[in-house]
């Protein structure tokens, strides 16, 4: 049986159906896809949870954004359309998109996270954001879904600096050259597990400072994850402007 949503709650969800520019004919989906697991885990009988409908947003959104890539770029290879759909589709930018759409206004969350801000978590937002392209795609369409996309994510492929395109490692190392004047350097820190399935921790530095750790079933898997999170903490350093 269908949740029933008050009045107020649709009129919220209908003006937030037109800032994304679909016609919901089921508005139950999009009011699912904003209900937080906290939030139906404290009212049971309310309905599922965001996170069925956010698991197949993810698939939807990679479908659509790796179809956009192969239009934009048609030469290029494999594993550049990969980093190019990963600088794409992260959390950060999942987060902008959806506080863009002021999604974090109308989540239904529990109490817990309430307390801690949650409206402003950008895993939180992202994983609504999923879910609400899931409830687009369920309600219209693929072609529904797509159209969203679209508009949200093609400005993007141009305005992503090419950086964001090459492997962590290699990003990494330019960056750090043209900012510290220094290589990164990996460190390995701990090495477990039996013989057929080792598990590395690798950290990595640029000069004494260490940036970040990475974990891997190999020392390469392990490197990137660390060159991948040093990117991260850099980047958001440098828009707190420290």
């Amino acid at each position: 049986m269908a949740t029933e949503i008050s009045p107020d709650r649709e009129e919220a969800l209908r003006a937030l159906a037109r800032r994304l520019g679909h016609h919901f004919k089921d508005l139950g989906l999009l009011d699912q896809a904003l209900r937080h697991s906290s939030y139906a885990h404290e009212n049971p009988g309310i309905g599922p949870s965001n996170e069925q409908l956010e698991f197949l947003g993810d698939a939807v959104l990679d479908l659509v954004v790796s179809h956009l890539l192969l239009t934009h770029f048609p030469q290029s290879p494999e594993g550049e359309l990969s980093r190019r759909r990963a600088a794409l589709v992260n959390t950060r930018h999942l987060a902008n998109l959806a506080q863009e759409l002021d999604l974090g206004v109308h989540l239904l969350l529990g109490r817990g996270e309430e307390l801690q801000a949650g409206r402003e978590k950008p895993s939180l937002l992202a994983d609504a954001l999923e879910a609400v392209l899931a409830a687009v795609f369920l309600d219209g369409g693929l072609r529904s879904a797509q159209k969203i996309i679209r508009r949200r994510f093609g400005p993007m492929l141009i305005a992503i600096p090419p950086l964001a395109f090459q492997d962590p490692k290699t990003a990494l190392q330019e960056l750090a050259q043209a900012r510290f004047k220094l290589p990164p350097s990996y460190h390995l820190v701990e090495e477990s597990g039996p013989s057929h399935a080792r598990h590395f921790v690798i950290e990595v530095r640029i000069g004494p400072s260490p940036l970040a750790r990475g974990e891997g079933h190999t020392k390469k898997q392990a490197a990137q994850a660390a060159a991948r999170r040093a990117l991260e903490t850099l980047e958001e350093g440098e828009e707190g402007g420290d």
